[in-house]
C-alpha cells in the first residue's frame, strides 16, 4: 500500500482512552531555543509537529535499514498529511558509518532531492543517524533546520539533544563536527519496543551517568527500578527518561559549547573513546565502553582523593544488574594512551577529565594521558 494512503490512525494500535498524553521539556537557548516532547506511541502525529517547527516543505528522512522498515513509512505518512514532501535516504548501520565518505553521500542525494534552504533534515534513528545527519544538515547550504526522532535509550537521553553533530577519522572519535540545535526532539518511547535488549542496556548507561554526574535521586531510583525501566514498563520508564532529558536540557543551556559544566556529560567517555577507537569503533557499543570508562573514571576519582570509597562499588554495581560490561579489556597500555592522546577535550596537552565528588556531584581535573592511565593498570 503506497505511504499516502496509509491509515493515519489505527483503532486496534491505539485508541484515545489508551493513548499516554505527551510530556514537553524545553531546552533554552534563547532565539535557539526548541522542545523536547516526549509520549508512548506517538509517531503518526509527529508529520504536523515537525513541519510547524521547521517550516519545511521538503525533507531528507535520514534512517537505517532496519528502523526504516519498521518506522519510515508511519512517520513519511505523517508529514506528507502535514504538507511536507519526504525523500526517504538509508545510510549503513554502526558507527563506522560516521565518516567523512557517507557525509559526502549525504550532500549529493540532497541535491539530487532538491534540498534547499528552505528545508529540513529528520533524523530516525539512534546516536549514529542524528550525529551524521546533524552534520549534514549543519554544513549543507551553510545550515538547514534539523530534527531528532530518536529511537534509542542511548539518542533519547543524550545525542539527541545539544546539537552536538560530528563524523570520526581514523584517528579518533567525534573530530569533525558542529554545534548545530534540532527544531524540535521527539521522543516516542513504544520505538524501543523492537530495539535489542542488549541496545536498550546500552543506552541506560547514558542515564546511569546522568544520574552519577547530577542527581543522586536519579541515581537512587535507578538503583531500585533499573530492571523494570530495561523491561520498558512505561510507569517507570517515562520518569526516568524526562528526567535524564531534563538534566541534559539543564546542562546545555548553562553551557551549549562546552566551556565549563557540560565537559561533565563526558564522564566516562575519556577511555570510552579510546576502547572503541582501539575496535576501530565495532564489536563494542557506544554505551559498552562509557560503562567501562564510568567505572574506570569512578575508580580514579577514589584514586586521586575526589570521591568517597564505595563510588565505583555503586557504578559498578548497576551498570552490572544493567547487563553492561564494566571491566577494562586487556589492550596493550599504549593503545590507551593512544587513543587519549587524541582526546577532543585535550587543552595544552592536558585532558579534562571528569571526576565525581560523589553521587551526584562532578567535576574535571586536569590530566595527561598518563596521568589519566598510570602504569600498572
Amino acid at each position: 500500500m503506497p505511504a499516502a494512503k496509509r491509515t493515519r490512525l489505527a483503532p486496534s494500535r491505539r485508541s484515545p482512552r489508551s493513548r499516554v498524553k505527551t510530556t514537553r521539556l524545553r531546552v533554552d537557548l534563547g532565539d535557539r531555543s526548541y522542545p523536547i516532547v516526549i509520549g508512548h506511541d506517538t509517531l503518526d502525529d509527529a508529520g504536523p509537529a515537525i513541519a510547524k517547527a521547521t517550516g519545511a516543505k521538503r525533507v531528507a528522512l535520514i534512517t537505517v535499514r532496519p528502523v526504516g522498515r519498521r518506522y519510515a513509512a508511519r512517520l513519511t505518512s505523517s508529514l506528507r498529511a502535514a504538507g511536507v514532501a519526504v525523500t526517504k535516504i538509508e545510510v549503513p548501520d554502526g558507527d563506522a558509518t560516521k565518516n567523512l565518505a557517507q557525509l559526502g553521500k549525504l550532500y549529493d542525494a540532497f541535491l539530487e532531492a532538491g534540498l534547499d534552504r528552505s528545508s529540513a533534515v529528520v533524523a530516525l534513528g539512534g546516536g549514529v543517524v542524528g550525529d551524521l545527519a546533524g552534520f549534514a544538515a549543519a554544513s549543507y547550504l551553510r545550515g538547514i533546520p534539523f530534527v531528532q526522532v530518536p529511537t534509542t535509550v542511548l539518542a533519547m537521553v543524550d545525542a539527541s539533544i545539544g546539537g552536538k553533530t560530528a563524523v570520526n577519522l581514523k584517528q579518533g572519535k567525534n573530530l569533525v563536527g558542529a554545534f548545530h540545535q534540532p527544531r524540535l526532539v521527539w521522543i516516542d518511547t513504544a520505538l524501543l519496543e523492537s530495539l535489542p535488549a542488549r541496545e536498550r542496556a546500552a543506552g541506560m548507561a547514558e542515564v546511569v551517568k546522568a544520574g552519577a554526574i547530577w542527581d543522586a535521586r536519579l541515581f537512587k531510583r535507578l538503583e531500585r527500578d533499573i530492571e523494570a525501566a530495561l523491561a520498558l514498563d512505561p510507569k517507570v520508564l517515562i520518569p526516568i527518561l524526562k528526567r535524564a532529558c531534563a538534566i541534559k536540557a539543564e546542562v546545555v543551556s548553562e553551557d551549549e559549547r562546552e566551556a565549563g559544566v557540560r565537559t561533565y556529560l563526558n564522564f566516562g567517555h575519556t577511555l570510552g573513546h579510546a576502547i572503541e577507537k582501539h575496535l576501530r569503533y565495532r564489536k563494542m557499543l557506544h554505551g559498552e565502553a562509557v560503562a567501562i570508562g564510568m567505572v574506570f573514571a569512578a575508580r580514579r576519582s577514589e584514586e586521586l582523593g575526589f570521591a568517597p570509597e564505595g563510588t565505583r562499588a555503586r557504578i559498578e554495581a548497576l551498570l552490572e544488574r544493567a547487563g553492561l560490561p564494566t571491566q577494562l579489556p586487556s589492550f596493550p597500555r599504549r593503545a590507551y594512551l593512544s587513543g587519549l592522546e587524541v582526546d577532543k577535550k585535550k587543552t595544552d596537552r592536558r585532558i579534562r577529565f571528569v571526576v565525581l565528588r560523589r553521587i551526584g556531584q562532578a567535576d574535571t581535573v586536569p590530566l595527561t594521558p598518563v596521568e589519566v592511565y598510570p602504569a600498572g593498570r
